[in-house]
C-alpha cells in the first residue's frame, strides 16, 4: 500500500486538514493510500511513496530521490485531487 504524508510547519492544523481532504478524495478515486501528517523536521527521516505540502515548505524535502509535490494552496481540494490523481 502507498504511503502519502503531508507536511506542514508544525505538523499541527493544516496538515490535519489536508490530511482528511486527502482520505476523502482518494474514497472518492476508489484507492487506499495510509494518509499521516507531519511536521517538516520529522518528515526529512521518514519515508513515504508521495509527500504533499506547501510550495514554501516540502521544497526541502525535494533531494531527487523523493515524491514531492509542491501545492501552491494547501486548501484548493481539486489541486489536491490532481496532484493525488497523477501521483497514486
Amino acid at each position: 500500500m502507498k504511503k502519502v504524508l503531508v507536511v506542514c510547519g508544525n505538523g499541527l492544523g493544516s496538515s490535519m486538514i489536508v490530511e482528511m481532504n486527502v482520505k476523502s478524495i482518494l474514497k472518492d478515486l476508489n484507492k487506499e493510500a495510509e494518509v499521516s501528517h507531519t511536521d517538516l523536521s520529522s518528515a526529512k527521516s521518514e519515508q513515504a511513496d508521495l509527500y504533499l505540502g506547501s510550495e514554501d515548505i516540502v521544497g526541502g524535502l525535494d533531494d531527487g530521490s523523493r515524491n514531492v509535490v509542491q501545492l501552491k494552496n494547501l486548501m484548493d481540494k481539486n489541486e489536491l485531487r490532481e496532484a493525488l490523481e497523477q501521483n497514486i
